[in-house]
């Protein structure tokens, strides 16, 4: 009795403690579109849970409720070197946990970053004259996880390091100073934890001909943190959003861009052998880091899970087609085809509370759908289109490449949803419902 009072009086002593304490996470992007064919360096940004920001130009410190905010250097971007955006809408182009969707495609993320745009961000990004959504770069200060996975790796911080940084960026003219070799935004990454940790990150002059990328700032955060481990280093993986937005790249340095290209290495190889004897061997040598190795993936709670392995993709897969045989029509491709045909004219909205849904046309009646965790059940008249949405994002969680960047925990979950939505839709209800007419207690679960 008497440790178990010591421990409760313990837990309330701790508990300011914990809450009190910061950190600084490098987040570091893996490349997509052009970047990821022609260069595949990535994207680095810093996300500092006790800073805060006033305006996306102008830092304070985190009140005890708020959750801090990403910094990153952009270019073209309001004229500004670095802008700050809280981390939910850098990451999902929404401002609550509830409203993250399912399942991603342009039209949906197009939707979501203008109206957070809209009502955020006008100050940096006005209209057009006509009222319309303006061309630019400016996507990138938000929906980042709808485009490429991201790798985090995190280190304890004081308020005391926190008030530093704010009054270093604070007092420093915050005019654009971009430039792809010598002031990108792995530099400012790299400025802005050298801030709280001076030399713990550097660029590498022989592995990246000097030139500051992503990786490299992974490689030597990992080791600081290895050779510091009273401040409680951590890393874990924050998923690419499924859908049908090509997935990311593998992350890459320069030498290794070299190595891996053919348009690259062939005229290396061909006019200065040497230099390609080289490449070769800062690669072997200094550049066989993976970034997300033995990492756990952030799921959809915010905890942190295991990924997947190969066992568990094949049993969700023998699940999940289990499911599919049990309940699909006789032309299961044909309902396949309509639900791909309904999903490209859906046309994004938001309910009456606020949740995120598509509005589906069919049959000249139009069906509003909920498409995140938090509303997908709630309207059965959609159950069938739901239940085509949630059947995708687990084909896109199940491929061998996304094993290791998705998380077992979210696979169950989707298992456990599909399998609601499918006992709601109304050509089942007989199949489906107990002796007195409800919904069996597995079905009824939450996802």
């Amino acid at each position: 009795m008497r440790l178990r009072i010591l421990s409760v009086i313990l837990l309330f002593c701790l508990c300011p403690i914990v809450r009190a304490r910061t950190g600084a996470t490098l987040l570091v992007g893996e490349p997509y579109g052009h970047d990821g064919k022609w260069a595949g360096t990535g994207h680095a940004a810093v996300y500092l849970s006790g800073v805060c920001a006033t305006s996306p130009v102008l830092l304070r410190p985190c009140a005890p409720d708020e959750t801090g905010i990403v910094l990153s250097r952009y270019r073209g971007i309001g004229g500004y070197d670095w802008i700050a955006i809280p981390l939910l809408p850098y990451l999902y182009s929404v401002e609550k946990p509830e409203d993250i969707p399912l399942l991603a495609d342009k039209k949906l993320v197009a939707f979501l970053r203008d109206r957070y745009r809209r009502d955020h961000l006008k100050s940096l990004v006005p209209d057009l004259p006509g009222g319309g959504t303006p061309d630019g770069d400016w996507y990138e200060l938000i929906g980042a996880s709808y485009l490429r996975t991201i790798y985090t790796f995190e280190i304890e911080t004081s308020p005391e390091q926190d008030a530093k940084l704010i009054a270093t960026l604070n007092d420093r003219s915050n005019r654009q100073r971009w430039n792809l070799v010598t002031a990108n935004c792995a530099d400012f990454a790299r400025q802005v934890i050298s801030v709280y940790y001076p030399h713990s990150v550097h660029r590498s002059i022989i592995g990246d001909l000097g030139v500051t990328t992503p990786k490299q700032l992974a490689r030597t955060f990992t080791k600081y943190t290895k050779r510091h481990p009273h401040l409680q280093g951590a890393k874990f993986v924050i998923p690419q959003v499924p859908g049908s937005i090509p997935r990311s790249k593998r992350i890459k340095g320069v030498f290794e861009v070299m190595l891996t290209a053919k348009k690259y290495m062939w005229p290396i190889f061909l006019f200065h052998p040497y230099a390609a004897g080289t490449a070769v061997a800062v690669y072997v040598e200094h550049w066989h880091f993976n970034p997300g190795k033995n990492a756990l993936i952030l799921d959809s709670q915010r905890q942190l899970s295991a990924p997947l392995t190969s066992t568990d993709r094949r049993v969700f897969q023998d699940q999940m087609e289990e499911l599919l045989r049990a309940s699909s029509s006789p032309d299961a491709d044909a309902d396949e085809l309509q639900w791909t045909s309904l999903n490209a004219a859906a046309e994004p909205a938001l309910e009456a509370a606020g949740g995120l849904t598509l509005q589906v046309s069919e049959g000249g009646e139009v069906t509003s759908v909920g498409i995140a965790r938090s509303n997908i059940l709630n309207i059965p008249a959609g159950s069938e289109f739901a239940a085509g949405l949630v059947k995708a994002r687990l084909r896109e969680e199940l491929k061998s490449a996304a094993g290791r960047k998705t998380a077992r925990a979210d696979v169950e979950r989707d298992l456990l949803l599909l399998q609601q939505l499918l006992a709601l839709q109304p050509s089942r209800l007989a199949s489906t419902t107990d002796s007195d007419g409800g919904v069996p207690q597995s079905a009824a679960a939450e996802p």
